[in-house]
């Protein structure tokens, strides 16, 4: 950032400095975009313990399961309804050869995870144990095809596999256990062409991504969405080229977009920073807004009728790696800092509602901002795990245009909103609004008026404590949880509360 626009935004700070109150108009009588349940969706990777370990255990384990999958996990992700799942990766996705991963286990060959550790890859996850979890968790299953050095046939197979009722490859899936044909709603072609999928140029990638989609044939009746490749934070040209060159040979395209406290050298611990860390990170999540604005601006062009979904199909924090864990497992705890960072992206995906239709969270299970921790046979729920389970009322809402006025929040050079919002209403009228207070210090007072509608009653959920990087662990799993939020009222048609400070509150208004 230029020093002329530092000066700027201090010079805002400054003069906003006397407001220490938020107010949150929300127009009820104008609905917006629907939220679609997708923006929840999950992001599992052959990577560390996410796979194995997290997921599957085996049928002979004495972890408790249900054909190899983890009850312990089945039952979590169950409860915050998980309506989609990306697999196999990511960059594991870019190797990938789907026929490694089908028939009996014990024929299956084993290989080496190139990517992530060095590791063995047993293969004995698959194509079926990857459909089959998803429908264990009543998920949408988002399968990412190897565009990077697969072949076109071998991707076409892959797909006619998954979903052909008839035929050589269906024959040969019901000899492997399964008759009839999964729904395959979501196929990738192909992750990061741009880097580990290829190192392509945006020109290339979208001649790649034409020729691909051209395989992909699933039977008449049934549709599968195409996601392309698409760009990583600010490339924006990565953008303009395959909407202008590929985009009527794809439903979707991807965005991906890491929040870092550092650089990809020395990206920042986990735990154990201080307040300065904590408004350098948070501020990095925000940049997500503009990128999000430019990308969208840029598919509009070329879409107007905005048929395309932009996913942001990997998204969250990335830190250095936990002490004394293999580095390539991307093992990393979870603070009440990542709670707050998934607060921030929900509420922009809500405001970027008309175009961004579907996100990942990378990712599940033991890998990066993850969902779960496992460790033999005990389980750990994350701060970010709770915020999901907050904000579920959002599934499938409606968003509602909102104004918000908020103080700054400044630490250092990093200047912010205290406080960020969504605002939507669901199926039974209800209107729910999302809240993250991000100054760690001071508590927020807050008045929120509704145009259009006149509150009668007032509930809500917290997540908030006494330190920036309060955590659960497998020692205390239950240091860091929702509770119910008291600290509103009704006075006079409007609601009047206080968010405490670094906290995350989702309210419902009836």
């Amino acid at each position: 950032m230029s020093s002329r626009a530092l000066f700027t935004l201090f010079c805002l700070a400054a003069n906003l400095s006397a407001q220490s109150s938020a107010t949150l108009t929300i127009r009820t009588t104008e609905p917006g975009p629907k939220v679609q349940r997708q923006i929840f969706g999950q992001f599992a990777e052959h990577l560390g313990f996410g796979i194995y370990g997290g997921i599957w255990v085996g049928e002979d384990s004495k972890i408790p399961n249900t054909r190899g999958y983890r009850n312990d996990v089945l039952n979590a992700l169950k409860r915050i309804h998980v309506p989609v799942v990306r697999w196999p990766g990511g960059c594991f996705a870019d190797e990938y050869n789907w026929r490694e991963g089908v028939g009996p286990r014990s024929k299956r060959p084993v290989k080496i995870n190139t990517h992530w550790g060095g590791v063995t890859e047993p293969n004995s996850f698959g194509t079926h144990e990857f459909m089959d979890f998803a429908e264990l968790l009543g998920a949408e299953a988002y399968v990412s095809g190897n565009v990077g050095n697969g072949s076109p046939r071998e991707m076409a197979e892959w797909v006619e596999y998954l979903t052909s009722p008839a035929g050589s490859l269906a024959d040969e899936r019901k000899a492997n256990g399964r008759p009839n044909p999964w729904q395959l709603p979501f196929f990738g072609l192909g992750n990061e062409l741009w880097g580990c999928g290829g190192n392509m140029r945006a020109e290339y990638a979208a001649d790649v991504t034409r020729r691909y989609s051209t395989f992909i044939k699933p039977p008449k009746g049934v549709k599968v969405m195409k996601m392309a490749s698409g760009p990583t934070d600010s490339d924006y040209h990565w953008t303009e080229v395959m909407m202008r060159d590929a985009s009527r040979h794809f439903d979707g395209i991807g965005l991906h977009y890491y929040t870092l406290p550092g650089n990809w050298k020395v990206k920042g611990p986990a735990y154990g920073f201080d307040e300065t860390a904590w408004a350098k990170t948070l501020a990095a999540t925000l940049r997500l807004d503009d990128y999000l604005t430019r990308h969208s601006a840029i598919m509009d062009k070329y879409d107007p009728p905005k048929r395309l979904w932009l996913g942001v199909d990997e998204w969250g924090s990335w830190y250095d790696p936990e002490p004394g864990s293999n580095p390539g497992f991307l093992q990393q705890q979870n603070t009440l800092r990542d709670a707050l960072i998934a607060a921030l992206n929900i509420n922009l995906f809500v405001k970027h509602a008309a175009r961004v239709k579907m996100a990942n969270i990378a990712q599940m299970i033991n890998v990066l901002q993850a969902m779960i921790f496992t460790r033999d046979d005990r389980m750990v729920l994350t701060p970010t795990y709770h915020v999901f389970d907050m904000f579920q009322g959002f599934m499938d809402s409606t968003s509602l245009p909102h104004t918000l006025q908020s103080p700054w929040y400044s630490k250092d050079q990093f200047v912010l909103p205290a406080l960020s919002a969504s605002t939507v209403q669901d199926a039974s009228g209800k209107i729910l609004t999302g809240l993250a207070n991000t100054d760690p210090n001071r508590p927020l007072p807050l008045t929120i008026s509704l145009n259009g509608r006149t509150p009668k009653s007032l509930s809500g959920s917290i997540l908030s404590a006494s330190a920036m990087d309060a955590r659960n662990t497998f020692e205390q799993p239950s240091a860091l949880a929702p509770a119910p939020f008291t600290g509103g009222k009704i006075e006079a048609g409007s609601i009047r509360l206080t968010l405490p400070p670094k906290s995350v509150v989702v309210l419902t208004i009836e």
